[in-house]
């Protein structure tokens, strides 16, 4: 009998066995549908071996291979590295890199589908109240033809459409050619990153692409994309944002038109996720673009990796499996022996530091790409000067009106949605919290509630303060409800678009706000960090920031890194073609050192800085860190738990001789959230060997806990620390 090791999307740290059917033939990577108790569940075959520690009589078998294409050896062990890195169980580290399975399947090697002459003719006529079959129609209009992947897809009342088409004429299987992948032009220093990571071929070497916003690092991934397609190879795209893929899928569709391109994330309906993930597992298709969990993706001829924006905390996973993506990728890159890029503007401090010391190959690109194009000018104006309820500064309002009046473009970046931070009483100081977590609930105008960033609750406004029966309730500070609301008193006539979460939960949302800015139909955008990356606006000449000095009060140490970061890319929106651009920060401390660095355009020098104190303070590059994290209903029972595993780390610590600083437990910065108590307590050590085997034993010890009402989390490499 063989048995089947199969790992389960549970939170158990092991693999269950199975016995295998003589007439099924699973091989390891294998995607099975077995039975857990009174459940079906989805698994991996991790391993195949001869005997089982479980008695033959209590094993149950596998129920079905699934007709999917088995996860190749390197999945598999990215798949097993990072959940034995970020202690993570197994089973949900494979579940990561696993398809849905519910959604139908297709062969893109069947013929596509195209409008015929009489559909051409017929359809129009008869979509006018059928506006899902119009946008298929559309679709099929302007893409020329659907393959089996793409139908597959598609919803399934839309897929019955396209067979009553089908059967009446109106589309046709169709022969689609396939162009041969080209490279785009390139500038010299484009040309020479190019050149570099193509030399690299077959090799792993890590490359830093760090070029200035709007320097073009996009042309040199696609680039290096081309000359690796034209080799016969697969190439990985990552990006932070899901917003930044349809834009990126169809520059590279019309940069790239040789190199078939699917997109996966986890906004994808899952029939077409699921067929994307085919396509590339078949080696169908020759370029995967998606987000972090895209790291996963199974690629038979992988043969470059490439994560944009790699300093992004997106990347960073902070629930369920806690792994990090940009560091995923460049361990996947080595196991495999290809190169990895990782793009920036602003890099990580980990990976510039890697770049400073040699470790990675750095590649710079210090202009913009378009000639035409120089560094917006960069103006520091005082927070306390804005007045009214625009929460603007007199010189920002200015720079809005002129361009207004040239018919110039501008964004206005304020980092939180919703109306105002919080509502408060102007007469005993009531504010308004949520009763789930220790946090004030956030004022939403449209539509008009109360609404807890952290956990979702959501209640209606008080007409008059609960405590004292004021009705004058204050909103506090500025969202981008507010922003908005103040733009469209200065300015009646200006177009003005908000994005944030709120406006953009509807599939195809964000790319109507690109597609109306493009057009020019929009005079101002107000949004969040969603606007910082991946745009590009040739009338966009001016930006403006609010709310920037938040960030400097925080506690975390990697808080100014990632405003540093995030002023630095929002900046880069102004001024990328020939109007020339002007960001204007409203801050009340222009002599700090991230702003003077913005202003100079110097990110090198603020860099450096930073390194130089997290050198001196024994922080990341420097050391590694894990944030071990408890919380339950009961604050005592969050402390007992706390306090027994810092007792157990510090003596284990002791008796091994480990070099590792177990500080002790305190309550989390968030002390409550979604009605749980939360505590937390941090390790660090320069020697990241020792860590890892300390963690792995606190994570039994953790699992051994008395009160099994305490979820306890090991956080390795935490992103925050708040």
């Amino acid at each position: 009998m063989s048995v089947a090791c199969v790992a389960l999307p549970v939170a158990a740290p092991r693999l269950f066995d199975y016995w295998v059917p003589a007439h099924l033939a699973p091989q390891p990577g294998a995607i099975v549908r077995v039975r857990l108790g009174k459940r079906r569940v989805v698994g991996v075959v991790a391993a195949l071996v001869a005997t089982s520690p479980v008695a033959p009589e209590r094993l149950v078998p596998i129920d079905e291979v699934l007709a999917l294409p088995p996860l190749p050896g390197d999945v598999r062990d990215l798949v097993q590295f990072v959940a034995a890195y970020y202690q993570a169980p197994t089973g949900l580290a494979y579940a990561l890199a696993t398809p849905p399975v519910a959604a139908p399947s297709a062969s893109s090697r069947d013929l596509p589908l195209a409008l015929t002459d009489a559909g051409r003719t017929a359809l129009p006529g008869l979509l006018a109240r059928a506006p899902r079959a119009r946008e298929l129609y559309e679709r099929l209009a302007s893409e020329g033809a659907l393959d089996a992947v793409a139908i597959a897809a598609l919803a399934p009342h839309l897929r019955r459409v396209l067979a009553r088409w089908r059967r009446d004429g109106h589309v046709e299987p169709c022969e689609r050619p396939r162009d041969a992948p080209r490279a785009p032009k390139l500038n010299d220093a484009q040309a020479t990153a190019a050149a570099a990571i193509g030399a690299a071929r077959g090799r792993f070497v890590p490359f830093l692409l760090q070029g200035v916003t709007g320097s073009g690092k996009t042309e040199v991934y696609l680039a290096a994309v081309a000359a690796v397609v034209a080799h016969g190879g697969q190439a990985l795209l990552l990006v932070p944002e899901i917003n930044l893929t349809p834009q990126l899928v169809a520059r590279i569709e019309a940069t790239l038109p040789g190199v078939a391109t699917v997109a996966l994330h986890s906004a994808l309906p899952d029939g077409e996720r699921r067929a994307n993930w085919e396509r590339a597992a078949r080696g169908e298709a020759d370029l995967v673009l998606g987000t972090r969990l895209a790291v996963f993706a199974a690629l038979p001829r992988l043969a470059l990796i490439v994560v944009d924006e790699e300093h992004d905390g997106s990347y960073k996973q902070h629930d369920g499996v806690r792994y990090h993506a940009r560091d995923a990728a460049v361990w996947r890159a080595h196991r495999l022996g290809i190169p990895v890029v990782l793009g920036s503007a602003t890099p990580s401090l980990e990976t510039y530091a890697h770049a400073r010391d040699g470790r990675y190959a750095r590649l710079v690109l210090e202009r913009r790409a378009d000639p035409r194009a120089a560094p917006p000018a960069i103006r520091l104006v005082p927070s306390r000067d804005a007045a009214g309820a625009s929460g603007l500064a007199p010189a920002l309002e200015a720079a809005i009106a002129a361009r207004l009046a040239r018919g110039e473009q501008s964004l206005v970046f304020v980092n939180r949605r919703g109306f105002a931070p919080s509502l408060k009483c102007s007469a005993c100081g009531w504010a308004a919290g949520c009763p789930r977590c220790s946090a004030r609930l956030t004022f939403h105008r449209a539509p008009a509630a109360l609404v807890c960033h952290h956990c979702g609750h959501r209640e209606r406004v008080p007409p008059a303060c609960p405590s004292c029966g004021n009705v004058d309730l204050l909103p506090l500070g500025h969202g981008t409800q507010r922003l908005e609301q103040g733009l469209a008193a200065a300015f009646p006539g200006a177009r003005i678009a908000r994005v944030d979460r709120d406006t953009t939960r509807r599939r195809h949302a964000f790319a109507r706000m690109r597609e109306r800015m493009a057009g020019n139909e929009l005079d101002i955008l107000v949004g969040t960090q969603m606007l910082a990356k991946g745009h590009d606006f040739p009338r966009l000449t001016l930006v403006g920031v609010l709310g920037a000095d938040n960030a400097l009060y925080s506690a975390d140490f990697r808080a100014t890194e990632r405003l540093a970061a995030l002023l630095m890319q929002v900046a880069g929106r102004a001024g990328r073609a020939e109007l020339p651009g002007e960001v204007i920060v409203q801050t009340d401390f222009p002599d700090h050192p991230l702003f003077r660095a913005l202003a100079r355009h110097d990110f090198d020098a603020f860099a450096q800085d930073l390194l130089a104190e997290r050198e001196a303070c024994g922080l990341p590059p420097f050391s590694h860190l894990a944030l071990v994290s408890a919380e339950a209903h009961r604050r005592e029972e969050v402390d007992r738990v706390l306090d027994d595993l810092f007792a157990w780390a510090r003596a284990e610590c002791r008796d091994l001789g480990f070099a590792i600083e177990v500080f002790a437990p305190v309550v989390a910065p968030l002390a409550r959230r979604a009605g749980l108590e939360r505590g937390q307590m941090l390790l660090r050590s320069a020697r990241r060997g020792e860590m890892q085997r300390l963690l792995g034993a606190l994570a039994a010890r953790a699992g051994e806990a008395p009160s099994r009402r305490v979820r306890v989390a090991i956080d390795v490499d935490p992103a925050a620390l708040a």
